[in-house]
């Protein structure tokens, strides 16, 4: 393919994406295939001879889309919402068109400095405390993730680095190892499962701290297992906050939590992936009140602030904390600048050493929606949402289970829960995915 044949395929596909978009509504949500069901529609092997775009594309209409599940049309009520917009996706196409592998600020500083000023920009909109803002001198800053589960990750293993070096301080003769098996991290029992995951993936112990009646982690739950633990000699060392879980939209109690995470010296990071969005908006930023506590804080825009997937977005206090965990630094990749104090290496602020020029998504959803249009879209989902709980408690045989907050509403039928396991499954069955949790009104 030359470039003139690129022009040409490019408006094609271009097209072909905003018919897609525009006329989605008229495919099925969930499709109507069986498990294996692509291997017997394409050849064994690759061709030995080039085929032509017209085939991929006829291709991608009779092979890829009967098995695509529909994430945007708006009969899609499952998981979460995921962001999409077409300025997204032209700054998408940008950054693969570019096509630069970002991993330091001299394999392209566009890419460093952008990313570095869109969180910072985004960290603004949603009123984070100065210590997390980069500016021009800041000891902190904000850096994109893939998904929140690695922004998790990141934070428990910096924070494991940073409990290994304090208590070795204190006790020399202990090894990393001694120390690790004595280390325990906190997160709520309505946490996502990615935090279990992550504490599998770091090799530490991860307790999980029972709720109350409104489905949050109080400041008095924690600090009895606190205690508990650190009776039996065990170190904790972190724990994850969750803004907004998975299972209710519920809101662990920041104010409560974080100073005692302060006092016992344990790194509080704040999980926020869906409900971060919403702190754009002035009258859900209260919802956000205790993140002054925290050593770091992510959410996700690719979920609700029109910005397609992947975009997780992490601030921290001390970007130190990060760099000291993760800093490896071979002849090959050192340059003029990096010990200039004037820019940033995302690589050692990340697991993987390459990263894409996201920040361009966030650069041109920011410009052509305004932070007015991105909070009246917020708004919009969030009174939809009020509305359909409000339609739900006019019919006697459903309750709420949860508050509504933002846009998730948590109903059932006021019958046993495996009745409303087989309504739920049976209505999957004919058009939709379940419509238990309806994030994406």
């Amino acid at each position: 393919m030359d470039v003139t044949e690129f022009r040409k395929r490019g408006k094609e596909m271009v097209d072909y994406v905003a018919d897609y978009l525009e006329k989605i509504e008229k495919r099925q949500v969930y499709p109507d295939v069986e498990p294996g069901y692509l291997r017997p529609l394409i050849p064994d092997s690759a061709p030995e001879e080039p085929e032509r775009f017209e085939d991929i594309l006829k291709d991608v209409e009779n092979i890829i889309m009967p098995g695509v599940t529909h994430w945007h049309s708006p009969y899609f009520f499952a998981y979460f919402p995921t962001a999409n917009s077409f300025p997204a996706l032209l700054a998408d196409m940008l950054s693969g068109g570019i096509g630069c592998i970002g991993f330091s600020w001299a394999s392209s500083p566009a890419c460093t400095e952008l990313e570095t000023v869109m969180l910072d920009w985004l960290g603004k909109m949603i009123n984070l405390p100065p210590p997390f803002l980069a500016g021009k001198d800041g000891e902190g800053g904000g850096v994109i993730q893939s998904t929140a589960s690695e922004a998790t990750l990141v934070a428990l293993l910096a924070a494991r680095t940073k409990a290994i070096d304090r208590v070795q301080s204190e006790n020399a003769k202990l090894t990393q190892g001694d120390i690790i098996g004595q280390l325990v991290a906190y997160t709520s029992d309505q946490a996502h499962s990615s935090v279990e995951k992550d504490g599998l993936i770091a090799g530490v112990k991860i307790k999980q701290i029972a709720t109350d009646d409104t489905f949050a982690v109080c400041g008095s739950a924690l600090r009895e297992v606190i205690d508990k633990d650190k009776a039996a000699g065990l170190i904790p060392f972190f724990f994850c906050a969750t803004l907004g879980t998975t299972t209710c939209c519920s809101f662990d109690k920041l104010l409560e939590l974080g100073p005692i995470c302060n006092e016992e010296n344990i790194w509080m990071h704040i999980d926020a992936a869906y409900a971060g969005s919403s702190f754009i908006c002035p009258e859900f930023r209260y919802l956000l009140n205790g993140v002054e506590f925290a050593d770091s804080f992510n959410f996700n825009p690719h979920k609700w602030l029109l910005v397609n997937f992947d975009c997780s977005t992490m601030w921290v206090k001390k970007r130190a904390d990060l760099t000291c965990a993760f800093k490896i630094d071979p002849v090959y990749l050192k340059h003029d600048h990096q010990e200039s104090g004037l820019i940033t290496d995302y690589r050692h602020w990340q697991i993987p050493l390459g990263r894409r020029f996201r920040s361009l998504k966030m650069w041109f959803v920011f410009r052509m929606y305004g932070v007015k249009g991105l909070q009246e879209y917020i708004r919009k989902h969030v009174r939809l949402a009020h509305e359909f709980k409000d339609l739900v408690l006019q019919d006697d045989r459903f309750e709420i289970c949860a508050d509504v907050i933002l846009g998730l509403v948590c109903f059932r039928l006021k019958d046993s829960c495996a009745f409303t396991a087989a309504w739920a499954g049976r209505n999957s069955a004919a058009e939709t995915l379940p419509i238990i949790a309806g994030k994406n009104l």
